[in-house]
């Protein structure tokens, strides 16, 4: 197993925090995963020791201040998604590839879930069933950077 240095994980979730923030508009915006969440996801479940509930809960917190909306809900999903993330961390290692997914999609469900109730309790609308495009491109993201890492950990072992 390979230590990792905090370089490549700050640096990616920076680029998540800025993917998250540009003007997304139109179906585009509908279908928006939450880079950040998923980036966080991933270290979370990579290198824990870097990438933990408290950086959770502080994207978590930045996320709030993007959106503008209530102010905590953000926070709060991504430090509990992360408990559960890093509670099962040690099993998933056992997982393929496939089963993960299926584990880090119902993450990101059910932090859209506790979003959605924040909001309701709020005193918001209830959404359409497009409220769950994110989950799907969500783990469409994270597909595409699980396959990206192991073909760069091929490439560096053929090496």
């Amino acid at each position: 197993m390979t230590t990792t240095s905090f370089k490549p994980v700050y640096l990616s979730l920076l680029l998540a925090l800025i993917l998250q923030i540009l003007p997304w508009s139109g179906d585009l915006l509908m279908v928006r995963p939450e880079f950040l969440l998923v980036i966080v996801l991933y270290w979370t479940l990579r290198a824990p020791h870097l990438c933990n509930i408290g950086t959770a809960w502080f994207a978590g917190l930045l996320m709030d201040l993007i959106s503008g909306g209530l102010f905590g809900q953000f926070a709060l999903a991504y430090a509990i998604t992360s408990y559960f993330a890093v509670t099962y961390q040690r099993r998933l290692a056992l997982f393929n590839i496939w089963q993960q997914a299926g584990y880090v999609f119902l993450l990101l469900l059910f932090t859209q879930l506790t979003t959605l109730v924040l909001k309701l309790f709020a005193g918001g609308e209830l959404p359409g069933w497009q409220y769950f495009l994110p989950s799907i491109s969500g783990i469409l993201l994270w597909q595409f950077v699980i396959f990206s890492r192991l073909r760069i950990d091929s490439r560096s072992n053929q090496a």
